[in-house]
């Protein structure tokens, strides 16, 4: 099938944030040839507007298919309108000009029977240069409102019993059968996540998990595998009566949740992964093994993770994370035996696979510090952009978390519960 690309590209006088403020909006009627416009949710919560254009009766879908507030980039893909399009995906960038004011480019790719690939183009061209025509008359936005404090939700410790035992803190059941379920860190525990089960309390019912060998959860019979996170994730699930969940995982935690969402996509409803995905699931076997040597050093001299706590934190820690945080940090790393870092750290430098990013079928948020040296927003990104271009049907969201370092959740937890709150929003119901 012929392919064309159409590129649009214009400096206008308005400020970057006052453009994206209006660009963003994808449900939005800011286009002015549009005419009428409305957003809907599919099955599996991709985000579509349907519109009509002034003077037709076409009936427009498409679908967005990645987003990042941080990097002001915003994609979609054609559903149904264009007659002959075999494809049409399309992406806006707002981008500072050097002299000031903007700068917009749209571009969009399409794919379609050659008598109609050059007419498509052409209408493409007019319908870009209109668009950016009007965002050049955009006004800052107005400070937005204070959200509403809300009371802070019961949040009860359980137990469950068995072999491993596993440690949970739990919000108050919603009664619609939806679990977000937060993984956390090598070097963590359920406790980190306790700002964010107050946010997301009001959304859906949430979970914290202190992971095998962590807090009040034990080791297993044998060595850890991510096979057996897995066991637990599904155990965890039936134990609360959850039939759709959303998983949010941390570093070591978001490895665990990718795994997950590439073995079962049919029970997750969302995928949130915070300073890493992939861990080590795309190193080759020798850097596995010296990652894994060069990190048991210390145990193997007989120290225990309190010992060498502080030089960790010093490496996970933004410039701007506070002594009460740094100190929540020491904490966390303090309380961890030196049996289940090892077992832990084993299990981390054995992956099972590599991950078909393919099988990601549910809407993806990707967060990660400004300052985050394990997990820099360059590399993240980057696979948030191999995520969007494997997806069959991509809804991927990418954001920097400014001012934070690896625990970006527990860092900056403002920004961090923000897009994490907005996003469990979009999903179905």
């Amino acid at each position: 099938m012929p392919r064309d690309t159409v590129h649009v590209h214009a400096r206008i006088a308005a400020d970057p944030a006052a453009v994206w403020a209006v660009a963003r909006d994808f449900g939005g009627a800011w286009h002015p040839w549009i005419d009428r416009v409305r957003t809907e949710r599919d099955a599996k919560g991709h985000l579509i507007r349907a519109f009509t254009v002034k003077g037709e009766d076409t009936l427009y879908r498409e679908q967005r298919t990645y987003l990042s507030d941080s990097d002001r980039v915003l994609a979609y893909t054609h559903l149904e309108g264009i007659s002959g399009a075999d494809s049409y995906d399309a992406r806006l960038t707002v981008t500072p000009a050097d002299e000031g004011g903007s700068v917009v480019t749209w571009i969009a790719q399409v794919s379609a029977p050659a008598t109609r690939l050059g007419s498509i183009c052409e209408g493409t061209r007019a319908v870009f240069q209109a668009g950016i025509q009007a965002l050049g008359t955009a006004a800052a936005p107005p400070d937005p409102a204070p959200e509403p404090r809300l009371p802070d939700p019961e949040i009860q410790e359980i137990t469950l019993d068995g072999l491993p035992r596993l440690g949970l803190s739990v919000t108050p059941d919603l009664g619609d059968g939806r679990l977000c379920l937060f993984l956390h860190g090598i070097g963590g525990n359920r406790r980190n996540w306790h700002r964010q089960l107050s946010a997301v309390a009001p959304h859906m019912r949430a979970a914290a998990l202190d992971l095998r060998g962590y807090g009040t959860s034990t080791l297993g019979p044998r060595q850890t595998g991510v096979d057996d996170y897995i066991a637990d994730i599904l155990r965890v699930a039936e134990a609360l009566g959850a039939r759709r969940l959303v998983l949010v995982g941390l570093s070591y935690g978001s490895w665990i949740a990718t795994s997950f969402a590439t073995w079962h996509p049919d029970r997750l409803d969302g995928l949130v992964l915070s300073g890493g995905c992939t861990g080590m699931s795309e190193a080759g076997p020798e850097e596995r093994e010296a990652f894994r040597l060069s990190r048991e050093v210390p145990l193997n001299a007989g120290q225990v993770p309190a010992d060498f706590a502080p030089a960790v934190v010093k490496v996970l820690a933004g410039p701007h994370a506070t002594e009460d945080i740094r100190a929540e940090l020491l904490a966390s790393m303090a309380e961890i035996p030196a049996s289940t870092y090892r077992d832990a750290l084993t299990c981390f430098t054995n992956p099972l696979e590599r991950f078909d990013f393919a099988r990601l079928t549910m809407p993806v948020l990707m967060m990660t510090g400004e300052h985050d040296r394990l997990a820099p927003p360059a590399e993240i990104r980057g696979v948030a952009g191999r995520i969007w271009d494997s997806a069959p049907h991509p809804d991927v969201r990418f954001e920097v978390i400014p001012g934070a370092g690896h625990l970006c959740n527990i860092e900056q937890p403002a920004p961090y519960n923000r897009h994490l709150t907005e996003f469990l929003s979009g999903l179905p119901a």
